[in-house]
């Protein structure tokens, strides 16, 4: 099947744009112009991937991560005209996956979307032979994308997911800043190390209790450390 992409942008010249990229590439397109009808339209239709446009009129795009991500873990990518890394930042906190700075490369955008939608949606065991992994009270399982923690289901946003995979695929293995950024964003990320520290902390913080188990060693990186 292929994949649903929801375009979240009110400046029509570029979201015909990126919409005709996405149909060449044989993936099937919704268009929103403001974030009102943005979440309208993530409540009526099964959408693997939101493109989103931080400054739209009615509701911003962070008011709309925000929103989805109370209940949902879909794949989301930030357009934003501001460089400021404080507001590239903020959407990282709300729960975005990837972002792009305006102006930018349809070709790149493109290559953002493959990328996440490869990570999430295929099953060529990126991280184990293995259907699930534990530890300390922690299990993921990577068919259903889902994570209990003492057996309670919590909600982590797809970046989430793959660090704390990729942590507890390496228990006790010190994992650098850059070797995280290289196996979830991939060698075009344009992002620094505070970009990780903020993935971090909404992982531990939904984590609770759990949230020791990741540890982080000063001025390297972090491990995951706990029992099967």
């Amino acid at each position: 099947m292929n994949k649903l992409i929801l375009i979240v942008e009110d400046e029509d010249i570029l979201r015909e744009i990126v919409k005709d990229y996405l149909l060449d590439e044989g993936y099937k397109v919704l268009e929103a112009t403001d974030g009102n009808e943005a979440l309208a339209i993530f409540e009526e239709y099964q959408v693997h991937l939101i493109i989103l446009d931080i400054m739209l009129p009615e509701l911003d795009g962070w008011s709309v991560c925000r929103r989805i991500r109370k209940h949902s873990d879909v794949p989301i990518i930030m357009l934003t005209a501001r460089s400021d890394e404080d507001d590239t930042l903020l959407g990282f906190e709300l729960g975005a996956d990837d972002y792009v700075t305006k102006p930018y490369s349809p070709p790149i955008l493109l290559a953002r979307v493959k990328r996440l939608i490869d990570s999430r949606y295929s099953r060529e065991d990126k991280f184990s032979n293995e259907d699930s992994l534990s530890g300390n009270g922690i299990q993921i399982h990577f068919p259903s994308h889902l994570v209990k923690v003492d057996g309670v289901d919590i909600n982590l946003t797809h970046t989430e997911f793959e660090i704390l995979a990729y942590l507890m695929q390496n228990p006790g293995i010190i994992i650098t800043r850059e070797q995280l950024i290289i196996k979830i964003w991939g060698y075009e990320f344009d992002g620094d190390d505070r970009t990780i520290n903020s993935h971090i902390r909404n992982l531990r913080h939904k984590l609770g209790d759990k949230a020791n188990s990741i540890v982080t060693v000063i001025r390297v990186g972090y491990k995951f450390e706990g029992r099967a």
